[in-house]
């Protein structure tokens, strides 16, 4: 008779980051340069094992540029919605190819998911909380599972939501990095004129806050540079940076077929 198959134990060796780990990182890289801090944190391996994640928005190309400076090599994850604009997509193969990354990937909502959830492509219109857990939350947490640390484009001027950002933080045990957290729109301007780099094609044409294409609007003179997001709902994230409503229990069950809308 076979002996019983014997159970490993695997232990889980990946680093658990705290606030005091955060606490000591924002203190030891207090008023260092961006590029500077990015060397440094990569060459140490300060956050393990550690990837960008970027929308190829209208400021992504000043973070791609001094990452692909610092270490090509650093993963570059995208959240494919299947909501977004074409021209994000052609703007996301224009920057890595030519910022010279070596290890770009594509994380897309769950075809059974979409089936379950969004069968007919329209929750965004009635439930954009519950359509941007699906597409892109979802999507996200996957994405950075196998991640110590990552890295995002967020800054304090794009919204009220995120004054006081620091470079460091943590949640759920993964270190999360802001290099731009402090810069200014002049700041952004200035790097991209001094570095030639080639701005988003919509921007020009008032897109200053680019997500999916549906929940994307034109930002008029003197409005947030995030007012075109989800324009006419009380949101302003996403939910990959802060928690949206959960989609499970709403007032109204929008998965529920008799609740939705008729066009």
């Amino acid at each position: 008779m076979a002996e019983p198959a014997r159970q490993i134990d695997i232990i889980d060796a990946r680093p658990v980051f705290t606030q005091a780990d955060a606490d000591a990182l924002n203190a030891r890289f207090e008023g260092v340069d961006a590029l500077t801090m990015l060397r440094a944190v990569f060459a140490e391996k300060l956050a393990g094992n550690v990837g960008v994640v970027s929308s190829f928005g209208t400021e992504s190309a000043v973070l791609l540029d001094l990452i692909a400076k610092a270490d090509p090599t650093v993963p570059v994850i995208f959240v494919d919605t299947l909501k977004m604009f074409a021209e994000t997509l052609h703007y996301r193969d224009l920057l890595v190819k030519r910022l010279g990354f070596t290890n770009s990937s594509v994380v897309a909502p769950r075809p059974e998911v979409l089936a379950a959830k969004d069968e007919t492509g329209l929750r965004w219109s009635y439930d954009p909380d519950g359509c941007c857990d699906i597409r892109k939350v979802e999507p996200m947490k996957r994405a950075k599972d196998s991640l110590d640390a990552w890295i995002s484009g967020r800054k304090a001027f794009q919204a009220s939501t995120r004054k006081n950002l620091p470079r460091f933080e943590v949640e759920d045990g993964k270190l999360k990095i802001n290099p731009l957290g402090d810069w200014t729109k002049a700041d952004l301007d200035a790097y991209f004129v001094e570095h030639d780099l080639p701005r988003h094609p919509l921007e020009a044409q008032g897109y200053l806050s680019i997500g999916c294409e549906p929940c994307t609007s034109k930002v008029l003179p003197g409005e947030d540079p995030r007012a075109g997001r989800w324009r006419g709902w009380d949101k302003v994230e996403c939910g990959i940076h802060s928690p949206v409503s959960p989609v499970d229990k709403p007032a109204v069950d929008p998965d529920d077929p008799a609740n939705l809308p008729v066009f």
